[in-house]
């Protein structure tokens, strides 16, 4: 097997996410340094929910999905949270409790991702305090996305629940800095795994989203037509 592309040379995926673009040189020259870079094979899990935190990891090749299962009856259903995607990066929670990971973490595709230490990272904190300031911007940026994701739950029909679901996936959930992805690769089951419909709601409303002339459906795929118009579905 190669050797893996050393973590520096990530840089320029990483510089196009808005998080990392913003942060101080010292910093970002920092998690550059100290990154160990991680490949994965499709499939894999890299961490499970209550598993000790090891550090803080960002996507720059490949797709990420982040869930749970739990046990439904005499079954077992998967809760899924996010497919991340470069330059999209995660693990912040444990960072500052020091608990236990709420999710599991696998290797929807092949991947490659670069990973900080929590024990470097604790260091860091500890002679830099000034930084938990940036580490609080990762953090309540998904914090603001999971109370828009409840509300949305809570208020709107499948339809609209799912067109803003789209939107956000397409913006790499905030992560990208000036773009937009226009093609998402994801299943029906997985939207609806998402967003708690059913493979047949959600078959439904992607025809009705396709239909406003919003969306275009493909094989495994849903391309974005009009991100205007899929935001103003009601």
């Amino acid at each position: 097997m190669p050797e893996p592309t050393p973590a520096a040379d990530w840089a320029p995926t990483l510089r196009a996410g808005a998080w990392f673009a913003a942060l101080p040189d010292d910093l970002a020259d920092h998690l550059l340094a100290h990154a160990r870079v991680l490949v994965l094979d499709a499939g894999t899990r890299l961490f499970a929910r209550g598993d000790a935190p090891d550090g803080l990891y960002a996507v720059v090749r490949g797709v990420v999905r982040i869930g749970a299962v739990g046990a439904v009856g005499d079954g077992a259903r998967e809760s899924l949270l996010a497919m991340l995607e470069p330059p999209q990066w995660f693990g912040e929670i444990a960072l500052f409790d020091g608990a236990p990971r709420t999710h599991d973490a696998w290797a929807e595709s092949d991947c490659t991702l670069l990973r900080v230490a929590q024990d470097d990272l604790t260091r860091l904190l500890a002679a830099r305090p000034q930084h938990w300031q940036s580490f609080g911007r990762l953090l309540t940026n998904k914090l603001r996305l999971t109370f828009a994701a409840v509300e949305e739950l809570a208020l709107l029909p499948p339809t609209p629940r799912l067109a803003r679901r789209l939107a956000a996936m397409a913006g790499g959930y905030g992560a990208w800095e000036g773009r937009s992805k226009r093609v998402l690769e994801v299943l029906q089951e997985q939207l609806g795994q998402m967003l708690a419909l059913s493979r047949q709601t959600v078959n439904q409303a992607l025809k009705e989203l396709e239909a406003a002339g919003a969306i275009r459906r493909g094989r495994a795929t849903i391309e974005i037509v009009d991100p205007e118009r899929l935001l103003a579905v009601r």
